[in-house]
């Protein structure tokens, strides 16, 4: 069965059912819908997704991240947080909350396709921020955790959302005059390049795109990046190795203009056959 799977970080999901988001729900039709930056109660959340069935985990910090998994198709098991899959199995902190959602969902046939939203930390190298990098590399040591666990298992399973790092020179636009910047350092990179050479995971966006540059997924809202196409590819749909062979199609859909924008990042969608 073709299922399409749609990633996007929404910038707060009341501000992006203000500027369009239910209408492109209406015309992509997805299956599957990942959302990060929720930013919004779960009763909230489940009103404006009616009809859906949804997985969502809050942070405990008000107004911040937020991630979801809404689907056409039945849940089953739903995980939320890593602390549970950590070495240690530490609680996370707040900070960490609402960054990772795991859902079973259940396909027709009566087999299972695990969901994963995620919304990595963006950190900072800004003058007295080094601490955000520290909590930076601590959740990225996490995932990784995760992702070596799911790497191998026959269930296929997708990790899409707004990772905050853009993996290559070909992932952003002005790739030489951010090589200190947050998203893009060296460290950041690697975790990535481990993900898809060490445990197998493949990045469906750039294998389905081919060399690029681009195509980009982020651009600030402010002065001509989205004009000028002066972005960054930081949202992603990763795929485990029972999976990735069954992509057949991925598509960014980047908004014909700024004003019809709802979001400062654009959707990541994939059509499966599974």
């Amino acid at each position: 069965m073709p299922l399409i799977v749609a990633t996007a970080n929404v910038n707060g999901i009341r501000a992006a059912v203000r500027r369009g988001m239910e209408s492109w729900i209406a015309t992509r039709t997805p299956d599957v819908l990942l959302l990060q930056e929720v930013r919004a109660p779960d009763k909230l959340v489940r009103e404006v997704l009616d009809g859906w069935h949804v997985a969502h985990a809050e942070s405990e910090v008000k107004g911040r991240a937020g991630v979801l998994v809404a689907s056409r198709l039945p849940l089953g098991e739903v995980r939320t947080g890593l602390a549970a899959h950590g070495k240690d199995g530490a609680a996370e902190e707040g900070a960490d909350t609402g960054r990772w959602v795991e859902a079973d969902i259940s396909l027709p046939d009566g087999g299972t396709f695990t969901a994963i939203s995620a919304y990595l930390h963006s950190g900072s190298t800004n003058p007295g921020q080094e601490h955000t990098m520290v909590a930076k590399y601590a959740y990225l040591e996490k995932v990784t955790a995760r992702l070596a666990q799911l790497a191998e298992a026959p269930t296929p399973a997708v990790v899409a959302g707004d990772l905050n790092i853009a993996h290559q020179n070909v992932d952003i636009k002005n790739w030489k005059g951010n090589q200190k910047s947050a998203g893009f350092l060296p460290e950041e990179r690697a975790y990535v390049t481990r993900w898809l050479d060490e445990h197998g995971w493949t990045d469906l966006g750039r294998h389905h795109a081919g060399d690029g540059p681009g195509p980009y997924t982020w651009w600030s809202w402010r002065g001509a990046a989205y004009d000028n196409d002066s972005g960054w590819r930081i949202d992603y749909q990763l795929a485990n190795q029972a999976l990735a062979g069954a992509c057949r199609k991925v598509e960014v859909d980047r908004a014909p203009t700024y004003a019809e924008r709802w979001s400062d990042h654009a959707p990541v969608v994939a059509t499966y056959e599974l």
